[in-house]
């Protein structure tokens, strides 16, 4: 499922010590994933390879 750069998804941070959980949503479909990453990098940063991941889960489940 290709996408544009305007597509909105859901980007939930949260902190947990030494590192921070990221989750990215696609709205459309309701899928979730999640990646762990060091709460030194930038916001942009985490959910750029949040959303590289959805994007990974997205196309590949419509590859079935």
């Amino acid at each position: 499922m290709p996408r544009d750069k305007d597509t909105n998804y859901i980007i939930e941070f949260i902190p947990m010590g030494n590192y921070v959980k990221v989750s990215a949503i696609d709205p459309d479909s309701g899928r979730e994933v999640s990646i762990v990453g060091d709460p030194k990098r930038s916001d942009k940063e985490l959910e750029q390879i949040a959303v590289q991941k959805l994007l990974y889960v997205l196309n590949k489940e419509n590859k079935k």
